[in-house]
């Protein structure tokens, strides 16, 4: 197995941001396998989804609607509605699979796959490459 971790920076507001490309540069030396995409953070997720044609910000506008930011939330440190943002990662899991075939994501045609971070509070966020050879 081979790990790698990129530095994202995602900015001071909800974010859907590909990361696809920096997923390809990690497994194109690579084999057959499967490429594991980790984030280790109690307020972000990782979602395949297409880009670029509004289903990032389509996203992020059902997870305001699922999630709203408001004074609900019991977790109520951090910006008003943060709590919210400790439940994400219920709905759109940390961790995403992807086949690799001769150092090729084989993703859809329109599929990326893409860091959603709703926390403001933190811009920085780690993601965590593995490549498990098969």
């Amino acid at each position: 197995m081979r790990s790698d971790v990129i530095t994202v920076q995602t900015g001071s507001r909800p974010t859907v941001r590909d990361i696809t490309a920096e997923a390809q540069a990690f497994v194109s030396s690579e084999g057959d396998g499967l490429l594991h995409v980790f984030v280790p953070h109690a307020t972000a997720g990782l979602a395949i989804i297409e880009t670029g044609a509004g289903s990032d910000d389509d996203l992020l506008t059902a997870i305001d609607a699922l999630l709203p930011t408001d004074g609900r939330w019991r977790h109520r440190h951090g910006s008003p509605g943060h709590g919210r943002d400790h439940v994400l990662p219920a709905f759109i899991p940390p961790y995403a699979t992807v086949p690799v075939l001769d150092g090729r994501l084989t993703l859809g045609t329109w599929q990326s796959i893409c860091l959603v971070d709703t926390n403001g509070d933190n811009p920085t966020r780690q993601v965590r490459f593995s490549f498990l050879p098969g």
